[in-house]
């Protein structure tokens, strides 16, 4: 159904997560729990998975879990999108290209640290069908 990170700024967050082409699915306020989350996806919870923005009220850091690895999103472009993130201000963490004769592919961090793979797919079979011709569009 979903994945949940905890962040530090949910509209700071909220803002990246658009950046990759998210949008808000649902947001609510918990008051009596002290916390907000913001569900994000590419389509509706019901028919896709969707990323869990959860932010505590009274917690200004977090420490990165040792056994997390990261987030895989897919993009048609690789490197088109690393450039409009560059451009934005996001750290990409390893720049856009093969991976040892696999996926071509980058990793960017979120504003709270968190590691986002983005591995470029084909456009005929965008779900799972990695591209190896490195800087094809």
């Amino acid at each position: 159904m979903h994945a949940m990170i905890r962040v530090v700024d949910l509209d700071r967050s909220i803002r990246f997560y658009e950046l990759l082409g998210m949008r808000t699915l649902r947001r609510h306020e918990f008051p009596g729990g002290r916390f907000s989350i913001a569900m994000m996806g590419y389509g509706a919870e019901a028919e896709t998975a969707a990323l869990e923005l959860t932010h505590n009220w009274d917690t200004t850091s977090y420490e990165l879990g040792g056994g997390f690895g990261h987030i895989a999103l897919a993009t048609m472009n690789v490197f088109e999108l690393c450039k409009n993130l560059g451009d934005h201000g996001v750290r990409i963490v390893r720049a856009p290209g093969p991976m040892h004769g696999g996926p071509t592919l980058a990793f960017i961090e979120d504003p709270d640290g968190y590691r986002i793979e983005l591995i470029e797919v084909d456009h005929d079979h965008p779900l799972g069908h990695y591209r190896t011709d490195a800087g094809a569009s």
